[in-house]
C-alpha cells in the first residue's frame, strides 16, 4: 500500500498562500500611506495658516487686574471713604519690545495725551539724550575706553556709565517741552513688568484724550484705555489717621510690605493699603481682581487677551463709628484746646483725646484725637486720633477704682474699711510728707473715690505690700505688691493691649524701680503710663460689672452693591469677652457706687451733677514729666488731667475716656478741661441717640404704613 505525502503537499499549499498575504499587506500598507498623505495635504494646504498661527501663539501667565476697592460706611451708613472713578490710560510691555519701540509708540502717544513731567529725574534726562542721540552719545566715549571693553578690562555698564557722567547740563537743556511729554510717557511704559498692565496717565484724563487714544489702538500696540479708582474722603481729614491709606499707582506695594504682599499672591504694581483700618482689613477691602491671560506670538508680542474670571468689588465695611459723634466731639476737643491755650501754665499743651465706647458690646463710637499748634498767629488741629493707642501718659487718679478692686480681691481692704485721710511721712527725711489734694479725715471707700483721696490708696497699697506705717520711718514692702498691682489692672485693660482690630497698638511703660515710694505712687496712677484707649476699656470693664470686651471698629461686613449702594451682610463681628475680672460682684457694685457719688457731689460735680442722663465718673490729676515734641523743654514737670465716666450710671450704654496731657505746669493754675469736654461730648451723645431713635421711629412707622397700603391693596385686588 502506497503512503501519501503530505510534507510536499503543504508546501505547495504554502507557496499559493504567500503572494495572497503580501498583496494583502501591500494593499494596506498602500491605503495607510494615501490616508496619511491626503491628511497632511489637507493640514498643511486646507488648514495650514490656521496651524501656523497656533504654533507661532502661546498663552502666558495670567494677570490680575484691578477691580474698585470697597467703601467703609459708618454705623449709620454714612459713607466716609468711597472710590472716584478716573479714566485711564495704560500700556502692556511684551518680554521682547525694545527700547526703539518703545521710544516710538511713546512718541506717538505724545500727540494725544498730555502728561504731567514733575517725575523725570535727572537719570532719566541723561537716559533720554543717549537713546534719542546715539552719534553724541558715541562721541563721549574715546577709542582707548573701548579697547578697553575689548580686553575685557572695562564693562558695557561702565561704558555706559562714563556717557551718563560726561552729559553736560547744555547738552540736557537741549531736551524740549515735547521731548519731556515723551520722555515721562516712556519712563511710565518702562516703569512696567513684562504682560502686566502699567498706568500711563490715570489722573485728569480727559473724554477727548480717551477718544483719540481708542481710535488709534492698532497703531498702539499693547496700548488701551481703561478705568482706575482714587480713594475720596467726604468727611476730609475726619478720622483719616485711623482710616488708614493705600498706596498709589505709581507706588504699587510698598517696599516695607512687599514679601508680605507678595506671599499672598499679589504683583508688585497692586494697588494696597498701607496701615491702620485699609491695612487691617485689605483683604476684605481689596476684592477679587479679575484675571486675563494674555495671548503672545513666537516673539513675545502680545497679540489678543481672553478672560479667565471676572473681578468682583472689594466688600464693604461698616465701622461702630457714629461719624456725626466723631464730628461733633472733634469740634469740642478743637473748642476747648483754643481756649485752654489762653490760660496761663499752658505752654505744652498740644493735645487731647476722647474715647467713647458701648460697654455692653465694645463698640468704639468716637476715637477722637487732636493736636494744636500756632502757625502764622493762628491756631491749627491735625488729626491724632491714633495717638489714643499709640500714645500713653501717666492717668492719675481716674485708675482708683482698679487699685481699690484690687485691694478688695486681695483682702488688704474690705467693704467696711475707713482710713484716716492724714499726711504720711516715710523716712526721717520726709518733711512733705504724702498726701492728697486736702486732709479729708476719715473715709471710707465711697468717700474715697467721690474726694480722690491718695491716702486711702497709698494706705491700701501699704496694706497690700504687707508693711508697717510708722511716721518718719522706713517703710519695708513686699516688692511682689507691683506684680499683685499690675496682675489685676491688667484684667481691666489697665497695662495691656485693649486687643483693638488695629494693628500697632502700644500698651505704655511700666516702670522697673520698686521702692516703696513708686508703689504709692503706682496706687494713684502716677507711675504707669496707660493709653486713652486702654482708660475707656478700664472704665467699660467697670461700667458692665467686670467683663472686658474688645474694642470694635467694624460692625459688619457686607457685599459691595452698586445698585443698592448698601449690599447684604456678610459677616455681622460679634462682642468679644477677653476676660472676666476675678472679684465678687459686689467689690464692683461697691466702685460703682463711688463712682455715681464723684459725678453728683465730688469732683466732677461741678460739671456733671445736672445731667438728667445720670452719669459716673472719676476724675484724674497726674504730676508728670514732659516729653513731648519740644526737646527743649524736655522733663519740665507738668500735669496730666483725665476723667473715665460712663452712663447711665443703673444702665450704662455708653463710657468715655478723657486725657489731656500736659494741661498746666503750675498747680494753682489748675482748671477742669477735661471734665468740661466729659460733659459736652455725654451731653452730644445723647442728644444723637434722641435724634436718630426719633428717626427710627418714623421710619418704622412710615414701613408701617406702606406694609397696610400693600396688604389693602393685595385684598382689593
Amino acid at each position: 500500500m502506497r503512503r501519501n505525502k503530505p510534507k510536499k503537499q503543504n508546501h505547495k499549499e504554502k507557496k499559493k498562500s504567500l503572494p495572497i498575504r503580501l498583496n494583502i499587506l501591500f494593499l494596506a500598507a498602500f491605503v495607510i500611506f494615501t490616508w496619511i498623505i491626503v491628511e497632511l495635504g489637507i493640514k498643511q494646504i486646507v488648514q495650514g495658516d490656521d496651524y501656523k498661527n497656533q504654533a507661532n501663539k502661546q498663552e502666558q501667565s495670567e494677570v490680575s487686574s484691578a477691580v474698585p476697592r470697597g467703601k467703609i460706611y459708618d454705623r449709620n451708613f454714612n459713607a466716609i471713604v468711597t472710590n472716584k472713578a478716573l479714566n485711564a490710560i495704560t500700556y502692556t510691555r511684551s518680554k521682547s519690545t525694545t527700547q526703539d519701540q518703545r521710544l516710538k509708540i511713546a512718541k506717538k502717544l505724545s500727540d494725544m495725551i498730555k502728561v504731567d513731567t514733575k517725575k523725570v529725574t535727572e537719570r532719566d534726562k541723561k537716559d533720554y539724550w543717549m537713546l534719542t542721540r546715539p552719534k553724541e552719545a558715541k562721541n563721549l566715549i574715546t577709542s582707548e575706553e573701548r579697547q578697553k571693553v575689548k580686553d575685557k578690562k572695562l564693562s558695557d555698564d561702565d561704558l555706559y556709565q562714563l556717557q551718563l557722567k560726561r552729559i553736560t547740563d547744555k547738552q540736557l537743556n537741549e531736551l524740549t517741552d515735547k521731548d519731556m511729554q515723551i520722555l515721562a510717557i516712556k519712563r511710565q511704559m518702562d516703569s512696567g513688568y513684562a504682560l502686566t498692565p502699567q498706568y500711563i496717565k490715570n489722573e485728569d484724563v480727559s473724554a477727548k484724550e480717551m477718544a483719540v487714544v481708542s481710535e488709534h489702538l492698532d497703531d498702539l500696540p499693547g496700548v488701551d484705555v481703561t478705568s482706575d479708582w482714587e480713594r475720596q474722603y467726604p468727611y476730609k481729614n475726619l478720622l483719616r489717621s485711623v482710616l488708614g491709606s493705600v498706596s498709589s499707582s505709581d507706588e504699587g506695594l510698598p517696599s516695607n510690605l512687599l514679601d508680605h504682599y507678595l506671599s499672598l499672591g499679589y504683583s508688585r504694581n497692586d494697588r494696597v493699603g498701607k496701615s491702620y483700618l485699609e491695612y487691617q482689613y485689605e483683604s476684605l477691602l481689596q476684592g477679587q481682581k479679575a484675571k486675563v491671560e494674555n495671548i503672545t506670538d513666537s516673539k513675545g508680542n502680545v497679540t489678543g487677551t481672553k478672560t479667565v474670571s471676572e473681578g468682583k468689588p472689594g466688600k464693604d465695611l461698616v465701622l461702630t463709628i457714629d461719624i456725626d459723634l466723631q464730628k461733633s466731639v472733634e469740634k469740642i476737643i478743637e473748642k476747648k484746646l483754643k481756649a485752654a491755650k489762653a490760660k496761663p501754665s499752658t505752654e505744652l499743651l498740644d493735645r487731647a483725646f476722647v474715647v467713647m465706647m458701648d460697654p455692653r458690646n465694645g463698640e468704639v463710637l468716637t476715637m477722637a484725637g487732636k493736636q494744636i499748634k500756632r502757625e502764622n498767629g493762628a491756631y491749627k488741629f491735625d488729626d491724632y486720633a491714633l495717638g489714643a493707642m499709640t500714645s500713653s501718659y501717666a492717668m492719675g487718679s481716674a485708675v482708683k477704682g482698679a487699685t481699690v478692686l484690687t485691694g478688695l480681691q486681695t483682702g488688704a481692704i474690705n467693704l467696711n474699711t475707713v482710713f484716716q485721710d492724714e499726711p504720711l511721712y516715710i523716712g526721717s527725711q520726709d518733711k512733705n510728707g504724702k498726701k492728697s489734694w486736702k486732709n479729708l479725715g476719715a473715709v471710707n471707700i465711697q468717700r474715697a473715690l467721690e474726694q480722690s483721696s491718695n491716702v486711702f490708696m497709698f494706705k491700701t497699697a501699704i496694706a497690700l505690700g504687707k508693711g508697717e506705717y510708722k511716721p518718719h520711718q522706713a517703710l519695708p514692702i513686699d516688692t511682689a505688691a507691683f506684680d499683685t498691682f499690675r496682675n489685676y489692672f491688667s484684667q481691666f485693660g489697665l497695662g495691656v493691649k485693649t486687643g483693638i482690630d488695629l494693628p500697632n497698638e502700644m500698651t505704655g511703660y511700666k516702670g522697673t524701680n520698686r521702692l516703696t515710694g513708686f508703689l504709692l505712687d503706682y496706687a494713684i496712677g502716677q507711675y504707669d503710663t496707660y493709653t486713652p484707649l486702654e482708660l475707656a476699656q478700664y472704665v467699660s470693664t467697670i461700667a458692665n460689672g467686670g467683663y472686658r470686651l474688645k474694642p470694635q471698629l467694624v460692625k459688619e461686613v457686607r457685599q459691595s452693591d452698586a445698585k443698592k449702594g448698601i449690599g447684604a451682610v456678610v459677616e455681622s463681628v460679634q462682642p468679644e469677652v477677653l476676660n472676666k475680672v476675678d472679684m465678687k460682684s459686689s467689690y464692683i457694685e461697691e466702685v460703682q457706687a463711688g463712682f455715681r457719688r464723684v459725678a453728683t457731689k465730688g469732683t466732677a460735680a461741678t460739671q456733671l451733677a445736672s445731667a438728667s442722663y445720670k452719669p459716673a465718673a472719676k476724675t484724674g490729676t497726674a504730676q508728670s514729666f514732659y516729653d513731648g515734641p519740644d526737646k527743649s523743654k524736655a522733663g519740665t514737670s507738668t500735669y496730666n488731667t483725665t476723667l473715665v465716666a460712663y452712663a447711665p450710671a443703673d444702665n450704662p450704654e455708653v463710657a468715655i475716656s478723657v486725657v489731656v496731657p500736659w494741661t498746666y505746669i503750675d498747680y494753682n493754675d489748675r482748671y477742669s478741661i477735661t471734665n468740661e469736654i466729659g460733659r459736652e461730648v455725654l451731653d452730644k451723645y445723647f442728644e444723637l441717640k434722641s435724634k436718630q431713635d426719633k428717626e427710627d421711629t418714623q421710619q418704622k412707622n412710615k414701613n408701617k404704613i406702606e406694609e397696610k397700603a400693600e396688604n389693602t391693596t393685595s385684598s382689593d385686588h
